[in-house]
């Protein structure tokens, strides 16, 4: 304080910016988390289209073969329409990750509901007698495990939908999925049954000409899977697996399925 001149004394004024810093620090925060998750973004991004493309190329080889052993009896609507059905597995994986408050995982078993409605709309002519049982665990996956157990579970179905039930007959299908513990943490059981036709005498599930089970087979190594199939009074397969840890296997099924 001046008073005539002088200097008699001096005002000190403090601002308290402590709800400023922790804006900012929030801010920093926030600006973070959405760049990891941009990259995120990216990544999935780049390996879906890997996966999409590796699958049309199998489809593609798979159409060549036929057509030479077919003829015209080979149905493009058909080739089409199990593309589109595998392609659109790996979308609903993505809406559900949307729709979660974790991005990183999705309920699988909310997830299983919607690839099955979404099968069953495809196929509603063949599904039309057909019921549907699911008997899931609330269990979360992050994407790199749902995109394959996804894509596994869609050629079950889809192989059930389309070839169990000839002549419209009535039926069922089963999908139960648990928590295994005989496995010890992180072990799964998945079990594709329906009380069709069965298989035939003989089959060899482990090498078929089928497209859709030699993917089957392929996604259940990249799950760590052991697959056991009965063919008799219906079709059941029985799946235990324990997905690898997700940071040691980035991309690992890009390109690869």
């Amino acid at each position: 304080m001046i008073e005539a001149g002088e200097n008699t004394g001096t005002v000190i004024a403090f601002h308290d910016i402590t709800e400023r810093k922790k804006m900012e620090d929030e801010i920093k925060t926030s600006l973070k988390e959405k760049e990891l998750l941009l990259k995120e973004i990216h990544h999935r991004v780049k390996n879906n289209l890997q996966i999409i493309s590796s699958l049309l190329s199998l489809q593609s080889e798979y159409v060549n073969i036929s057509r030479d052993k077919l003829g015209d009896k080979l149905e493009m609507a058909d080739v089409f329409k199990d593309s589109q059905s595998r392609i659109r597995s790996m979308v609903i994986v993505h809406e559900r990750l949307y729709k979660s408050k974790d991005i990183s995982n999705i309920n699988f078993a909310e997830y299983i509901r919607d690839l099955t409605d979404n099968l069953f709309l495809s196929y509603k002519e063949s599904a039309a007698d057909i019921s549907l049982k699911i008997n899931a665990d609330n269990i979360d996956f992050d994407i790199d495990t749902a995109i394959p157990l996804g894509l596994l579970i869609n050629e079950l179905i889809s192989n059930s939908l389309k070839y169990a039930f000839p002549d419209n007959r009535r039926g069922e299908i089963l999908i139960a999925l648990q928590q295994y513990s005989g496995m010890g943490h992180g072990g799964y059981a998945l079990t594709v049954c329906d009380n069709g036709i069965g298989l035939p005498e003989g089959f060899d599930f482990r090498n078929t000409k089928s497209l859709g089970l030699q993917l089957v087979n392929t996604l259940a190594g990249q799950l760590n899977g052991a697959i056991e199939v009965k063919g008799k009074n219906g079709t059941e397969f029985k799946m235990t697996f324990t997905p690898p840890p997700r940071k040691n296997r980035a991309g690992e099924y890009a390109g690869t399925v």
